[in-house]
């Protein structure tokens, strides 16, 4: 599917995503910000942008580093990460500048945003929808879970879809169990789709790469199950009348 640079900035950087449109759509379309993994945008998110756009949206998968870094090395993404991921207003920051960048898009209806993301894109969606952002829905996929408190988690104004392996041990039961109850005190609609034997990146077929299976490992079925579920919260808060 044919897709367009579109650029940002966000944090003080300058930020390159790619924009996917779907085929033959007629009038303003809802509109799906993709954040990527910690290593930032590659393939993994763009293959992902582009079936969200085979849905009938107009998805754009969001930088997160800057001018479309990609990092392979462990330790100069956690270098890169590190001052990010410690600071709330950062994330939030970054991802506000593509929630701008994508309802400012002829042909995307402002009013009908979702965010979805992945391992700390998942931390970014969830931040950004605390901030208090138009979003219709979030979904995260291995995410990260924010540190928020009921009061952040209030400003939330859609449904929140989470869908996490139950033996990621970067999300913990207890992590879990502390997210839920600052998205309960928060009043929010939430779901969350728990895999069981399947761990981090299970969305992701080069996860294996890694070579750390008791970590990051790809899961077919997880990664078919979870995106079925994002389809029906699209269905259900994006496909909707009014």
């Amino acid at each position: 599917m044919p897709s367009e640079t579109v650029n940002y900035e966000a944090d003080g950087l300058a930020m390159k995503g790619q924009l996917f449109r779907p085929a033959g759509a007629a009038g303003p379309r809802p509109g799906v910000l993709v954040f990527p993994e910690a290593f930032g945008l590659g393939e993994h998110a763009l293959s992902k942008a582009e079936r969200v756009a085979g849905l009938g949206y107009v998805a754009l998968a969001c930088d997160l580093h800057g001018n479309a870094l990609q990092v392979t090395d462990m330790e100069k993404m956690m270098g890169l990460l590190g001052p990010v991921a410690s600071s709330p207003a950062k994330t939030r920051a970054r991802a506000k500048g593509a929630f701008d960048a994508l309802t400012a898009q002829p042909g995307v209806d402002a009013a009908k945003i979702a965010a979805i993301g992945y391992c700390f894109g998942g931390t970014m969606s969830l931040e950004l929808g605390c901030s208090g952002a138009g979003l219709a829905g979030i979904a995260g996929f291995h995410s990260g879970l924010a540190s928020v408190t009921a009061a952040d988690a209030g400003n939330i104004k859609g449904r929140v879809l989470l869908c996490l392996g139950a033996d990621d041990p970067g999300i913990t039961p207890e992590h879990r169990a502390a997210f839920e109850a600052a998205l309960k005190a928060g009043g929010v609609s939430w779901d969350l789709h728990l895999y069981g034997k399947v761990v981090h990146s299970f969305t992701n077929p080069k996860a294996d790469a890694l070579g750390r299976p008791d970590f990051a490992r790809y899961d077919p079925h997880a990664d078919a199950e979870s995106f079925e579920a994002m389809r029906r919260l699209f269905e259900e808060v994006l496909d909707k009348a009014g």
